[in-house]
């Protein structure tokens, strides 16, 4: 399955928008890593305007903890043959959600309940709100 390089337009924009050129990116590497392993459901998220923590969100679905360690371990051996590194992996243990921070770029490996759960596609589709209305100024 081919992935979408399109984030998801936002709620206001009549068409999708391209994802841009993110210099250095490593994009092509991991979803070619992702796409050998058989990931499923994989998307592209651009969240430079979102976050300055990092540029790009990668998620994508697997069927089994087995197939979401096989991935992390794959996505972090092409990136390392590119002769890039990973800062670090988390949740190979458990393996239902596994995190693979690539610096300015952030892959999510999980499985479909877990990913339906946390929903993380609709978090970073928009501007981002505050969790309760700020607080009104008392006076009149």
């Amino acid at each position: 399955m081919k992935a979408s390089l399109s984030p998801p337009a936002p709620v206001d924009s009549p068409e999708p928008t391209t994802l841009p050129d993110i210099p250095g990116s490593l994009l092509p590497t991991v979803l070619n890593a992702l796409e050998d392993i058989k990931a499923k459901n994989i998307e592209v998220l651009d969240v430079r305007t979102l976050t300055s923590l990092f540029d790009t969100l990668v998620i994508a679905s697997a069927d089994s903890t087995r197939q979401t360690r096989a991935l992390a371990h794959h996505v972090a051996a092409e990136v390392r043959n590119a002769g890039s590194k990973v800062l670090s992996m988390e949740g190979l243990q458990s393996g239902e959600w596994i995190l693979v921070d690539l610096g300015s770029l952030v892959v999510h490996l999980m499985q479909p309940t877990v990913r339906d759960y946390y929903d993380l596609s609709s978090l970073w589709k928009g501007p981002l709100r505050p969790a309760s209305p700020p607080a009104q100024d008392p006076t009149p």
